[in-house]
């Protein structure tokens, strides 16, 4: 253990037994000495600070210095007392500092007391409660705020959680000040009980122990009382000077001398009116002509300075090639910025900047926030940081969806509405403005706040403005969800996975496959809806399959017989049938002998006219489940399904095909149709 991990405890112990064991006068001028120090440092140190977050051990701090000033008292009584000397420093502060008068040093010792009391404490009280009560009101709206720039992607997630943590740790330092403010007011009260016990003690121990006479027993113990008071009372003043300066500084680059005197130069005309006043006190007749004229000079001449500090010296060649190499460097960088291309981001028209501003009450930035976390939760997937920014070149009502840079999807939103749409149950029509749910393409209406009531009385589903934009970037990032799986992401899927099953990644990458192949089967995946948090089974399936092909389709078929449960629980509960659509066995085969193989990879070769007919018979079936309100799912042969689904891509996009070797044994089926041409 470090020296440093345990001077705390030290301090703590010292403490202790400097109250219970009496110290050698010789001892306790060194710790009145190290009492001075640290007093003197801790000011020292709020004053070059740069916010008080860099200082947020001093309410801990200011507590420990407390206990081992009393301590330091207790001490110093006890010598006083027991032998009527408590050592050099004590005594010097006595004869040396108040000139050996008890009445001079008890005014002096009285008018610290006052100073620390009635005006440092006090007000560093005060200004420490009111920052501890605002702290936490604000706590609220500044988490909000992180979080609405963590999803513009102004900031990454190691800043919004740094952010956070400054937030937090902010929200503890001024609670615990407006406690520890309590402890320096506590120290000043004990102060004056101390000294005032210390000179009943010393004048009772004079007289009726020692047969001194009265006056020249208050005369001995008071001056070695005062001295005390005065050894406590000003490393105590400086302490209390401290918090007040920490409690009063607000966050700035400089430190409090840098920014006194930067903003005491910003305004050199404040010191020139000053000089001129100052030189009509020197001309007053009676008053001292030479500081008041001494402090005029001094008054001009800084006012002199400032204005001098605030003209541009003429640039040099050398400055000036310098500056221009700068700025080209500047314009490089800026240009290179721009590069960049955001994977995905919303454009908000000028009518919908309302929708981001958490401080109106938006609720979009919690969102997405659930959004992200529900296709983490669903898919395994993390959606990259989605950053949201306004576009005056779209109409005030629109918004965009962007992927990489290119426009996916947009709609349009009215802030003062809400958009009502008919499940189908709904047989009244209701009044608004006709328009398009984004996501699904369903006839809706915008309707007012007040209409909304009725309209689900009447069997509409009512959604505000930011539910529908919410809804539509879901199904967006469902649907380029295997575009947005980065190989960097793969990584960092990898990383975590190598937590705690380090050696199923240490076997399959790269040794059998490389991160790219690898993202491939879990793009492949993600286009299809099939979650990929189990990331120990498919890397186990890719290093068991890996070894013999690297076709990346051939591999993705391989997973997902191995996350076949999975899969089928997404589409049917336990214990249930699985309704279905199977492929005629003569339609397989004609399948099967269309596929053509090549270096680069399989593809079908059918006939138009037969593909066309193809999609008319599945058109047909699906149809008919849909009517009767069940989910069309295409059941086929192991080898079919990876063809048959690539076939039907263009026209049913969001068709389920699932193949036998997906479903466990215990799976019942249920053909509810069949596919022929």
């Amino acid at each position: 253990m470090k020296l440093a991990d345990i001077s705390v405890v030290i301090i703590v112990v010292i403490a202790v037994l400097m109250m219970v064991i009496p110290l050698p006068a010789w001892l306790l001028d060194i710790l009145l000495a190290v009492n001075i120090t640290l007093s003197l440092t801790v000011l020292l140190m709020t004053m070059f600070v740069q916010g008080p977050l860099e200082f947020s051990v001093f309410p801990s701090l200011l507590l420990l210095l407390t206990l081992f000033r009393l301590a330091l008292n207790v001490s110093s009584t006890r010598l006083i007392l027991l032998h009527g000397n408590a050592g050099e420093i004590i005594q010097a502060f006595g004869n040396f500092v108040v000139g050996g008068d008890m009445i001079v040093g008890l005014i002096v010792f009285l008018i610290l007391v006052v100073i620390q009391f009635v005006v440092i404490t006090k007000g560093s009280e005060r200004v420490a409660e009111v920052a501890a009560r605002f702290t936490l009101d604000a706590m609220p709206g500044k988490q909000m705020s992180i979080d609405a720039d963590l999803n513009a992607g102004l900031i990454t997630e190691d800043e919004a959680r740094k952010r956070r943590q400054d937030v937090q740790r902010e929200a503890d330092f001024f609670g615990a000040m407006d406690g520890a403010s309590k402890f320096v007011k506590g120290d000043a009260i004990a102060g004056i009980i101390i000294t005032l016990l210390n000179l009943i003690g010393g004048f009772a121990i004079g007289t009726l122990r020692m047969n001194l006479p009265a006056g020249e027993a208050i005369q001995e113990f008071a001056l070695l009382t005062v001295g005390d008071g005065l050894v406590a009372q000003i490393p105590s003043l400086m302490i209390s000077t401290a918090m007040g300066i920490l409690v009063t500084r607000s966050a700035s680059e400089t430190n409090l001398g840098s920014a006194v005197t930067s903003q005491l130069f910003a305004t050199p005309d404040v010191f020139s009116i000053a000089g001129i006043v100052l030189l009509g006190l020197a001309l007053v007749p009676g008053l001292p002509l030479v500081p008041f004229a001494a402090l005029s000079a001094t008054s001009f001449f800084l006012a002199g300075r400032g204005r001098q500090s605030h003209l541009a010296p003429p640039a040099s060649s050398a400055a000036i090639e310098e500056m221009a190499a700068t700025a080209s460097g500047g314009e490089t960088e800026s240009v290179a910025s721009l590069l960049a291309v955001d994977p995905l981001e919303i454009e908000l028209g000028f009518g919908l900047i309302a929708l981001a501003d958490a401080a109106q009450g938006s609720e979009l930035s919690e969102r997405i926030n659930m959004i992200r976390r529900q296709f983490a939760l669903d898919l395994g997937f993390v959606v990259p940081t989605i950053r949201i920014r306004d576009n005056i070149q779209l109409k005030p009502t629109t918004y965009l969806v962007k992927v990489k840079g290119v426009p996916v999807g947009q709609g349009e939103l009215l802030l003062d509405h809400f958009l009502a749409m008919n499940p189908g149950a709904a047989e009244e029509i209701i009044e608004g403005i006709a328009t398009t749910e984004p996501a699904f393409g369903l006839p809706a209406w915008w309707i007012r706040e007040s209409e909304r009531e009725r309209a689900e009385l009447l069997g509409y589903t009512v959604v505000d403005p930011a539910t529908v934009l919410a809804t539509h970037l879901t199904e967006l990032i469902r649907q380029y969800a295997p575009e947005l799986l980065s190989r960097q992401d793969v990584q960092h899927l990898l990383d975590g996975v190598r937590e705690y099953a380090p050696a199923v990644v240490d076997e399959v990458v790269p040794d059998v496959l490389s991160i790219g192949q690898v993202q491939k089967v879990l793009a492949n995946l993600l286009h299809e809806g099939v979650p990929i948090r189990d990331m120990v089974t498919i890397l186990e399936t890719l290093g068991d399959y890996g070894m013999i092909t690297k076709d990346v389709d051939l591999l993705t078929e391989y997973v997902r017989q191995s996350l076949g449960r999975v899969i089928v629980r997404q589409y049917v509960e336990p214990g249930e049938p699985l309704q279905v659509i199977t492929l005629h066995a003569e339609l397989e085969q004609l399948i099967l002998d269309s596929v053509q193989r090549t270096e680069g990879g399989s593809y079908i070769n059918l006939d138009p006219t037969v593909l066309e007919r193809l999609i008319g018979s599945v058109s047909k079936e699906v149809m008919r489940l849909t009517n009767q309100g069940k989910n069309p799912i295409v059941l086929t042969a192991p080898l079919v399904r990876l063809y048959f689904k690539r076939l039907m891509e263009r026209a049913f996009s969001r068709l389920v095909v699932l193949s036998y070797n997906e479903l466990e044994p215990s799976q019942e089926v249920q053909a509810v149709g069949v596919v022929r041409i």
